[in-house]
């Protein structure tokens, strides 16, 4: 199943450095609860100038990677898998949510890397219409029940690109800055939750916790 989307990689950027998904081939067949998008593979574009999109792809294919996620097994510091960053808090909200990272799509809105987002903000809109058949077709094969996005930025790309406007839910942070995660719903029924991006909001932590809410999301018809 995963052959049939990497065809919608586009061609333009599979030079770049960047990357496609983060996670394999188990997460990428049958209909899913989620489907997780950050905005953009973060890190050095320079010093990783050989961690191009066409190798990302390439060890997928070549490992058989199934049960793998990216927040889980791959090593994003100088510490074990799955404990640097975001990873633990992404971890935690999978763990809430009863699923296996393995088996949860995960991609971000544009495959091309940068260190930080204001470095692809200009082209961010043309960059997410070269990504966007891509998870369009993700969508429409694996009808996950809501697509979970990272940050306003990368929430606002997918909630325009699907129309979803009627807001539906969501979870205020019960501290003192008060941040928001909403849930919306689009005519066609796609419902888009628009988080606290992980790396700054500890979903760890009970007054920040999004998982109650973005479980409400997935079980309500």
């Amino acid at each position: 199943m995963i052959e049939s989307f990497i065809k919608y990689i586009p061609d333009e950027l599979i030079n770049k450095s960047g990357a496609v998904f983060y996670s394999g081939r188990n997460a990428f067949s049958g209909n899913k609860d989620l489907y997780v998008l950050g905005l953009n593979p973060g890190g050095s574009p320079d010093k990783q100038f050989s961690d191009t999109i066409k190798s990302s792809i390439k060890q997928i294919l070549e490992n058989k990677a199934y049960d793998w996620s990216a927040y889980r097994d791959e090593l994003w510091g100088k510490v074990n898998p799955g404990t640097w960053g975001m990873q633990p808090r992404v971890l935690h909200l999978f763990s809430n949510l009863g699923l296996n990272p393995g088996d949860i799509p995960s991609s971000n809105i544009i495959f091309v890397r940068s260190q930080r987002e204001i470095n692809i903000r200009k082209d961010a809109d043309q960059l997410s219409e070269y990504c966007w058949p891509f998870h369009r077709a993700v969508i429409e094969e694996l009808k996950p029940k809501a697509i979970l996005c990272f940050g306003k930025t990368a929430g606002n790309l997918v909630r325009k690109k699907l129309a979803a406007d009627r807001h539906i839910d969501e979870f205020i942070e019960t501290n003192k800055r008060n941040w928001k995660s909403q849930a919306f719903i689009s005519i066609e029924g796609v419902k888009v939750i628009v988080a606290t991006h992980p790396s700054i909001a500890d979903w760890t932590s009970a007054d920040t916790d999004p998982s109650p809410m973005i479980k409400r999301v997935i079980n309500n018809k």
